[in-house]
């Protein structure tokens, strides 16, 4: 089978790769006929330490180093441990001579949505270059990786993972030669069914190198009998269900795909040069200075060569359903996603918890950084002064090292300081963007309280999560979830505060107003746009607080304690 000749992934840290293309298909033209099943889409508004791994059901980084003397714990450093984490963001650059310093740039930018690995694929003279690490975009390239990557064309990943095992194979953009060339795919999402597409494609003969969904993907390209290469694309993308926002980089070529539903976002910008961007969000576009024009529309495929500028649609249009957590939590405030200002979506969100869930208090905080503009505006709407009653570290990095004596939510204090001077004698407002299980907000009101606040109370700026997400986000199971558990009140006395409220669904709802139905509120309703398929899906224990390998029943005071004899890992919660 044509899929079982893909071309193997890099495999070693950091690694370098060529594929060279067939020049026999250097320069491929479109034709009516062989785009038959593709109708014209009409835009409707115009150095490493040394470690070992662990096995882990969780698809997070886990690498432990030990010390005898003291264990010294590498975790991944989110900003949150308990929150849901976004899979990835993703670039790619046409028509620029410094693509590839320009792919690193904006993947800076986009590095909130993934720190678990990086890496970029460059063109130069009909080889697509490749160059992936575990790590922050600035542990895996420097000057001199990115000399290796000369070229007008690139794609770029940040990754977490929702598929696929923590490792370096599984890093991202991945490159695959097949019979009429080679081709490279950066991906943000993840595929319901592709477990059930993979077992098709393994009876067939195709051999996968890697636990990603995204893998699936290169094989449906190779084994389409559909002529040029972009129908082969658009052929391959009609067999996947779920969530994709996708890149692909051919030798000559820059495409950009988007599931019918619109799950993730994917905007595409301008340079003053003329070279098109296609990235996450917006926020990527402003680092390299490329000019926003609009989104990727669902269901459309945008390919970029030396003829232009061309768009395809894949499908018939289906309702869109957008995420509504990338405006919650996942999208940086300064960015513009599914049309909309991250910042004013925030802050409108606390202006309604102010007005429809009033308490008397005297200073409103903020759980930083993601609670930061909801709590401004929750403060605006009641009248009272916002002050940082939490600060927030931005030093503690991916290492600590174990004391001798167990410290009570060590885990929160290594990364929030609590500001007694605006917290004691205080009836205090914490504006958080959201509660997953609740443990990290019981430790947040307990270190305000051990600061002197005479009240806490609870302000969420989210509706209550309670079901898992299955279109890219890394949630826990529903079982995990404390709002599919509980009820409001239950959850106030599991965290200890004074009051707790939410954002009323049908208040975000109203906010959003005619753009209402075009989102995706799964995590709040547990009614799937796309139902998974697939059983065990999410399990208990496939999300743990700090990322690496143990079960609920390890939590025991935000705390790891590594045995150096047996190798062994008691994970407690961060």
């Amino acid at each position: 089978m044509a899929a079982s000749n893909l071309s193997t992934f890099s495999s070693s840290l950091s690694k370098t790769s060529a594929f060279p293309l067939n020049k026999s298909h250097a320069h491929t033209s479109f034709s009516a006929q062989t785009l038959a099943n593709a109708s014209f889409f009409l835009n409707p508004n115009a150095p490493h330490k040394s470690s070992f791994v662990l096995s882990s059901k969780n698809p997070l980084s886990d690498t432990v180093s030990v010390n005898k003397q003291y264990p010294e714990v590498q975790f991944e450093d989110a900003d949150d441990d308990e929150k849901p984490r976004e899979e990835c963001g993703v670039v790619g650059i046409y028509g620029d001579p410094e693509a590839s310093r320009l792919c690193y740039l904006a993947l800076h930018a986009l590095q909130h949505r993934g720190q678990e690995g990086a890496g970029i694929v460059a063109v130069n003279k009909n080889v697509l270059q490749s160059i992936t690490g575990v790590g922050l975009v600035s542990d895996v390239f420097n000057e001199s990786k990115l000399d290796q990557l000369p070229g007008s064309l690139a794609i770029g990943h940040v990754r977490y993972s929702t598929a696929g095992q923590s490792m370096l194979k599984n890093v991202q953009p991945f490159v695959a030669g097949y019979r009429f060339g080679s081709v490279g795919v950066a991906h943000n999402g993840n595929l319901v069914n592709y477990r059930t597409l993979r077992a098709k494609l393994e009876d067939s003969g195709s051999i996968f190198n890697t636990s990603s969904d995204t893998e699936v993907v290169l094989h449906l390209i190779a084994i389409s009998k559909h002529r040029p290469f972009i129908s082969r694309i658009v052929d391959a993308c009609e067999k996947l269900e779920g969530a994709y926002s996708i890149v692909f980089v051919t030798e000559d070529k820059l495409v950009a795909a988007r599931d019918p539903f619109g799950f993730r976002p994917l905007v595409m910008g301008r340079r003053s040069n003329g070279a098109i961007v296609f990235a996450s969000e917006t926020c990527a576009l402003d680092l390299i200075e490329a000019t926003y024009e609009r989104e990727v529309f669902p269901g459309e495929v945008l390919v970029v060569d030396k003829n232009g500028l061309q768009s395809l649609c894949l499908m018939p249009h289906r309702q869109p359903k957008q995420c509504i957590f990338e405006h919650i939590y996942f999208s940086l405030p300064n960015s513009l996603v599914f049309g909309r200002s991250v910042y004013e979506s925030r802050r409108k969100f606390g202006e309604i918890l102010a007005t429809e869930t009033p308490v008397d208090c005297d200073v409103v905080i903020a759980v930083p950084d993601s609670g930061v503009v909801a709590a401004l505006g929750y403060a605006a709407k009641a009248g009272v002064p916002f002050q940082q009653g939490l600060i927030r570290s931005h030093y503690v990095g991916r290492t600590f090292i174990e004391p001798s004596q167990k410290i009570r939510d060590f885990g929160v204090k290594l990364k929030l300081s609590p500001v007694r001077a605006v917290l004691e004698g205080k009836r205090v407002v914490v504006v958080d963007d959201s509660i997953v299980r609740g443990t990290t907000s019981s430790k947040i009101v307990r270190l305000i309280k051990e600061a002197g606040a005479k009240e806490v109370h609870m302000r969420i700026a989210s509706p209550p999560i309670i079901a898992s997400c299955y279109y890219g986000v890394d949630t826990p199971s529903s079982e995990e979830l404390i709002s599919n558990r509980m009820s409001v009140e239950e959850i106030r006395e599991f965290i200890g505060s004074d009051s707790l409220a939410f954002l009323p669904l049908d208040s975000l709802k109203k906010l959003l107003g005619n753009d209402s139905p075009n989102f995706c509120y799964a995590c709040f309703s547990g009614k799937y746009p796309v139902e998974p398929r697939e059983l065990k899906v999410k399990r208990v224990g496939d999300f743990v607080d700090d990322g690496l390998n143990g079960s609920l029943e390890s939590i025991d005071g935000g705390w790891v304690q590594a045995n150096p004899n047996q190798r062994e890992i008691k994970v407690g919660s961060f």
